[in-house]
């Protein structure tokens, strides 16, 4: 089970140079103070485990914007990175070399783009500084080319095959495929089952096409729609998500499910990263599973699939499997796909465009991955509804909003 660790002490720098902040397993490398008010900031956090770590990368643009960056640091331990997403990422003995991709190397003033990735570790892990923007710490130099990144030489890039490619930044590149709010049949929104993006909602309790839902018992977890964060529009449905097996609250759709072969396009922001516990956000009842739930949500501190009757996960819960799925970044608008099969029980997961390798359930068992699911041979869902909320098993609280929700019978795309 992946545990959060606090960094290991950090050597004094000159605070002329750097002043930097280690808290909770994270290091914030900004300006002096002189120059706080204007300065961009590059933060580093860990969440490691056992021989393990998935290391998340924040990068804030100052007064000035950014086109193009590269973010480069060196590890003080035997850190040995195996994959990577929303940056391509490089690493030669300690030295690590970030750079933007396509679609994210814009940043605005004061806006904020993460990236990530994972690894190895054998005998220390400590949090590495400082990380240098375009060769230069933060306030020192107003670099906005990625062409002063830092001399490190790296080798061939890490492969980004086990984590998605695609950062989940709240880059405008990504948009949805369909048009904002309407119903199934009107303009943008084809013979889509759903599509949703709440601007005709009135603000407070979601009405007409979606109804509360509390599974078992009423609790503390709300669902309103708000009209203070958006993906497109100026509203979206915001679930405030409480821990504890009574504070389950979700919001069902009304239109029902047919055919076969479900596809599934949502816009997920949350605060909270995932936790090690089992916690659910997507919830579809099967009537062929004894109406019992196929579940989304995640579990240590990754995306997953879980199936409610037999608690079967999708990846394994193995530290492999879960290197196979992916962490939902907060704080920053994700697009969300899946594709359910009722025809021959396959699943598929993508991640602001990227399939996710680990949550690719294929009918083939393999090991880490498909293996645990496919041991109930015959598996052939038959969905009738579906949910977006917030459940969870004990431990585990956050405060979601979801946008521009479209169902249909083929893949819908961001």
């Amino acid at each position: 089970m992946r545990v959060t660790r606090s960094s290991r002490a950090l050597g004094a720098l000159a605070a002329t140079v750097l002043t930097a902040t280690v808290l909770a397993g994270t290091v914030v490398a900004t300006a002096p103070e002189a120059s706080a008010a204007t300065a961009c900031q590059v933060t580093y956090r860990v969440n490691e485990w056992p021989d393990g770590f998935v290391g998340y990368v924040d990068i804030t643009a100052g007064s000035t914007a950014l086109h193009g960056w590269t973010v480069t640091w060196a590890y003080g331990g035997d850190q040995k990175i195996t994959s990577a997403w929303g940056a391509t990422v490089t690493q030669s003995g300690t030295a690590v070399s970030a750079t933007n991709l396509a679609y994210n190397g814009d940043i605005n003033p004061g806006a904020t783009v993460e990236f990530g990735v994972q690894g190895t570790w054998a005998t220390a892990d400590p949090t590495p500084t400082p990380l240098l923007l375009n060769g230069a710490l933060c306030g020192t130099e107003p670099s906005v080319s990625p062409s002063a990144s830092a001399s490190a030489s790296p080798s061939p890039s890490v492969s980004p095959s086990v984590s998605p490619s695609v950062s989940p930044s709240a880059s405008p590149s990504v948009s949805p495929s369909t048009s904002p709010s309407g119903s199934p049949g009107s303009s943008g929104c084809g013979t889509l089952t759903l599509c949703e993006g709440f601007e005709t909602q009135s603000t407070g309790t979601p009405s007409g096409a979606w109804a509360l839902s509390y599974p078992d018992c009423q609790g503390t977890g709300t669902a309103t729609v708000d009209t203070t964060t958006a993906y497109r529009g100026g509203k979206s449905l915001k679930i405030s998500g409480t821990e504890g097996y009574c504070n389950h609250v979700f919001v069902k759709s009304t239109a029902t499910l047919t055919g076969s072969v479900w596809y599934a396009r949502f816009y997920v922001r949350h605060t909270t990263a995932l936790p090690a516990a089992h916690v659910t956000f997507v919830a579809l009842k099967d009537s062929a599973d004894g109406n019992r739930d196929l579940r989304m949500g995640g579990q240590n501190g990754a995306l997953q699939w879980n199936r409610q009757s037999d608690d079967a996960t999708l990846p394994e819960q193995s530290p492999a499997g879960v290197a196979l799925s992916s962490v939902l970044p907060v704080n920053s608008w994700n697009c969300v796909e899946f594709k359910v099969s009722g025809s021959d029980g396959t699943m598929q997961t993508w991640l602001n465009g990227t399939e996710v390798a680990g949550l690719h359930e294929d009918g083939v068992p393999t090991h880490d991955i498909d293996q645990q699911w496919l041991n109930r041979t015959g598996w052939r869902p038959s969905l009738t509804d579906f949910r977006l909320g917030w459940e969870s098993y004990g431990t585990g609280s956050d405060t979601l909003w979801f946008d521009e929700v479209a169902l249909g019978a083929s893949r819908i795309g961001c």
